[in-house]
C-alpha cells in the first residue's frame, strides 16, 4: 500500500504569500510603476491580508483570547505608526495632519465599519449578537478619552494659533496616551481578562474550533514572524500603490483627505477580515476587542510616536479636528455607548454604525 508524501509547510501559500508580497515592496519601493506592476503589487496586497489573517488565528490559538486580538492589533498599529513617521519625515508642511487624518480614519473605520459589519454577522446568523458589555464598553470609554484628548482638544486650546498643541500639551497628551494604553492592556490581559473573553452562549457547534489542538510552540513562533513580514508588506505594498491611487483621486476631483482613507481601509483589511470571521464563529466579543483594541492601539501608540518624532521634525504638527469630525466623533460616542450597555445587539445596531461609517466617508468625498 502507497504512503502519501506530506507537504512541506515551507510550501504552503500562507508562507510564500507574504515572501512574494515582501520582494514585491523591495522592488517597487521608491519607484514610478507602470501599470501592469501596480495591478502586481495589488495582488500581492490582497494575498498579504488573507495570510496576515490566517497567521493571526493560528497565534490566536495557541495563546488564547484576548492576547490573539492583542497582537494583530499591535502588529498592525507599531507598522502603520512607523509608515506614518517616515511619511511625514519626507513629506514636509504637506503632510502636517497626516497623523490626525490617519488616526481619525481608523477611529471610524474600528468603531463603525468592524463592530458594524461584525455585529451584522453576529446577527444574521443567531439572531441577536452576545457580548460583554463590561469590556466593550470600558474600551470604548478608552477610545473616547484618547480621541478627546488628542484629536478634539487641539481644536480649542489657546497657547498656538491654529488646531495644534504646544510643546508641553503635546507632551502630556503623549504621555497621558501611552499610561492610558498600558492601563487598558493590564486589564485587558491580567486583572479583568475574562471581561474581554467571549460570551459561551451554549451554542456547542459555533465553538467547535475550540476543541482542537492548539498549534505547537515552534508552529506559533513561526505564524508570528509570518504574521510580521506579511504586515509590513501589507502596509508597504500600500505605500507603494498610493502614488497611483492619489493619481486616480486628483484626477477625480476629489479631496486629497480620501487618499489617507483608502490607505487607512488598506492597512486595517487584516483586522477586518478576522473580526468578521470570528463573529461567523459566534465569537463577537473577539470582534469587538479586535476593533477597539487597533482603535486604542492606534491614537495611544501614534501620539506618543509623533510627539518624539516631532523632536526633529519640521513644520506644523495639525491634530485638531474640524466641526463636521468633532461631530461624527461625538455621534460614534453616543451610538456605541447605546450599543454596548445591554451586551446584545441585533441586526439594527449593526447597521446604525455601517450608516455612520457611510457618511465618514461620504463627507470626505463630498466634505
Amino acid at each position: 500500500m502507497g504512503t502519501t508524501k506530506r507537504r512541506s509547510p515551507l510550501v504552503d501559500w500562507t508562507v510564500l504569500v507574504p515572501v512574494v508580497a515582501l520582494v514585491a515592496l523591495v522592488l517597487s519601493w521608491g519607484r514610478d510603476l507602470p501599470g501592469f506592476a501596480v495591478v502586481l503589487v495589488a495582488l500581492c496586497l490582497a494575498g498579504a491580508v488573507l495570510a496576515a489573517v490566517h497567521h493571526a488565528e493560528v497565534v490566536a490559538h495557541r495563546v488564547g483570547e484576548p492576547f490573539g486580538s492583542l497582537i494583530l492589533a499591535v502588529a498592525v498599529t507599531v507598522i502603520e505608526v512607523a509608515l506614518i513617521v517616515t511619511l511625514m519625515a519626507d513629506g514636509g508642511d504637506k503632510t502636517a495632519s497626516l497623523a490626525r487624518d490617519t488616526v481619525f480614519a481608523a477611529v471610524m473605520i474600528t468603531c463603525n465599519g468592524i463592530v458594524g459589519v461584525s455585529l451584522l454577522v453576529g446577527a444574521l446568523r443567531n439572531r441577536v449578537a452576545v457580548f460583554n458589555p463590561e469590556g466593550s464598553g470600558a474600551a470604548l470609554a478608552t477610545v473616547a478619552t484618547l480621541a478627546t484628548l488628542s484629536l478634539v482638544l487641539p481644536t480649542f486650546t489657546t497657547s498656538k494659533p491654529g488646531p495644534e498643541f504646544s510643546t508641553a500639551q503635546l507632551t502630556f497628551a503623549a504621555v497621558a496616551s501611552l499610561a492610558l494604553y498600558g492601563l487598558f492592556v493590564a486589564v485587558q490581559t491580567v486583572r479583568h481578562r475574562n471581561y474581554f473573553l467571549p460570551v459561551d452562549t451554549g451554542r456547542g457547534a459555533d465553538h467547535q474550533d475550540d476543541h482542537a489542538a492548539p498549534p505547537t510552540a515552534r508552529a506559533a513562533l513561526l505564524s508570528l514572524g509570518l504574521l510580521l513580514v506579511a504586515l509590513v508588506a501589507v502596509v508597504g505594498d500600500a505605500k507603494a500603490v498610493s502614488p497611483t491611487i492619489e493619481a486616480a483621486v486628483a484626477k477625480a476631483g476629489l479631496p486629497q483627505a480620501v487618499v489617507g482613507v483608502i490607505i487607512a481601509l488598506l492597512v486595517l483589511l487584516p483586522e477586518t477580515l478576522a473580526a468578521v470571521r470570528a463573529a461567523r464563529r459566534d465569537r463577537v466579543q473577539t470582534s469587538l476587542n479586535l476593533a477597539y483594541g487597533s482603535a486604542i492601539a492606534s491614537i495611544g501608540l501614534t501620539i506618543p510616536a509623533i510627539a518624539l518624532a516631532s523632536i526633529w521634525l519640521s513644520g506644523p504638527l495639525l491634530l485638531g479636528l474640524g466641526p463636521v469630525h468633532m461631530v461624527l466623533l461625538a455621534l460614534t460616542v453616543v451610538v456605541s455607548t447605546l450599543t454596548l450597555a445591554p451586551g446584545r445587539a441585533t441586526l439594527l445596531q449593526g447597521g446604525v454604525h455601517i450608516v455612520v461609517l457611510a457618511a465618514y466617508l461620504f463627507l470626505a468625498v463630498s466634505p
